[in-house]
């Protein structure tokens, strides 16, 4: 099985959404701890929880674009992972292929009896 661009994509962006969530995560440690030494009081640490997650909303919203542009694949490039693909992808490869073959002779068939 082929790996995609789109898959490889997929799985940065999960990593840096990971990222944020694990930043969010000690954030919130830190200010919890901040409640628990009586240096905040629960209010004020909610109050601070809220406005961190939101901040961090607000940056990956406002630095974070995805532009996402498929690339139809080459002949080339099937050719090159054809050793990769499975069995099935192979076999669904060869029904199309034979698809297509048997509407180009059905077409060239139609445009003879036409002439």
């Amino acid at each position: 099985m082929m790996t995609s661009f789109g898959e490889d994509l997929r799985k940065f962006l999960l990593m840096g959404i990971g990222a944020v969530a694990v930043t969010a995560e000690k954030s919130k440690e830190v200010v919890d701890e901040l409640v628990k030494k009586g240096e905040l009081t629960v209010e004020q640490g909610k109050v601070l929880n809220e406005e961190l997650k939101r901040n961090i909303k607000d940056k990956i919203k406002d630095n974070v674009t995805v532009n996402v542009v498929k690339a139809e694949p080459t002949a080339d490039a099937v050719v090159e992972n054809l050793d990769k693909m499975s069995k099935e992808d192979i076999e669904a490869i060869k029904a199309k292929l034979a698809e297509m073959e048997k509407a180009e002779e059905q077409h060239g068939e139609a445009e003879n009896a036409a002439e």
